[in-house]
């Protein structure tokens, strides 16, 4: 197998996947070291809503806007990696993947500084944040369509703008407990190197080897920032950052040409933001809950599971949709 092949080279994995990575990763660990005693010192700290579970109390005061430092390694490992190998040679499709990971993540930077400076908690209202992020996403399909693929019909960027915005905010809807946006994010990117370093590999999708060295940078300040955020969390990403990780993995999805397989990729995603729907509709309906308490991960907590058993097992889960996904990449990438 070509994938085999080449990662089984160190002159081939050590510079082009594993160096950036292993940068990314002490950068986002310097970084953090630096940072969380001077966010806790101004007291940049969450602020626990009452509707979460009660033992959430005691983490508040925890530093918050932590995707900045898996953000900010990411972006600056990159760049050294692009004048490294030059330049000219970055994918064109790769512009559409900042429009929509950066634009989600200063959407989610606005919200995070209305929480923190402007004392809102809740941050900007739900439909401050649904017209920016739709058009925040009519911005990325647009590019998408000038500079990638724009042979779709209308009724395509029509239902991919509300699946776009729809996956966004389940990633934002999953960050609620220690750990568990950046452990699914971190296995969806390992996903995604593997696929565009190995598998599209036709004239078609061979500029997509450039997703490899950009997600493995990723999953460096995911590391790094995990080592702070795993339970008891020290430092928490904040809208900032798990909008920016929403974003970044809708795109990447589209730039692999795998938007089709979304569902089975971002599934624990999807049924947390599923479980949310359901909890209000029913309530709105019957007055009555299904889940204890939704998201569903909230559900699980208040059944007895541990933090970290719940990030074990729906980070189990995500590795094993992401094989299944695999499975149907020839039949449904286009």
């Amino acid at each position: 197998m070509k994938l085999l092949d080449k990662w089984g080279r160190v002159d081939y994995l050590l510079p082009h996947l594993l160096l950036p990575m292993l940068i990314a990763f002490v950068i986002s660990v310097i970084l953090l070291k630096i940072f969380i005693p001077i966010l806790r010192k101004v007291k940049l700290g969450q602020k626990i809503l009452e509707i979460g579970p009660s033992w959430h109390k005691c983490k508040e005061g925890t530093p918050v806007l932590g995707g900045l430092f898996f953000l900010f390694p990411m972006l600056l490992v990159f760049a050294g990696y692009c004048l490294w190998r030059g330049i000219g040679l970055v994918n064109k499709g790769l512009i559409p993947v900042f429009i929509l990971s950066l634009s989600s993540a200063l959407i989610g930077f606005i919200d995070d500084y209305v929480k923190l400076f402007k004392k809102r908690n809740k941050g900007l209202t739900a439909k401050q944040k649904l017209v920016l992020q739709f058009l925040s996403a009519g911005a990325f399909l647009f590019a998408r369509a000038k500079l990638c693929d724009g042979t779709h019909p209308w009724y395509y960027y029509a239902i991919m703008l509300v699946v776009v915005v729809y996956v966004i905010n389940c990633a934002n809807l999953t960050d609620g407990i220690d750990g568990l946006a950046g452990s699914i994010a971190l296995i969806v990117c390992l996903f995604f190197a593997l696929v565009a370093d190995g598998v599209l590999v036709d004239a078609k999708f061979v500029d997509a080897q450039w997703a490899s060295p950009l997600c493995m940078s990723l999953i460096g300040g995911l590391l790094g920032f995990l080592v702070f955020n795993f339970h008891p969390a020290k430092i928490f990403m904040g809208d900032t950052g798990s909008l920016f990780l929403g974003g970044f993995i809708t795109a990447m999805a589209f730039h692999l040409h795998m938007e089709l397989l979304l569902i089975p990729i971002c599934f624990v995603w999807i049924v947390e933001g599923i479980s949310v729907m359901l909890q209000v509709g029913s309530f709105k309906l019957t007055g009555k809950r299904i889940f204890k308490m939704a998201p569903l991960h909230h559900h699980f907590e208040m059944c007895g599971w541990s933090e970290v058993r719940i990030v074990f097992v729906f980070s189990l889960a995500t590795a094993l949709c992401c094989a299944i996904a695999y499975y149907f990449i020839p039949y449904v990438c286009f």
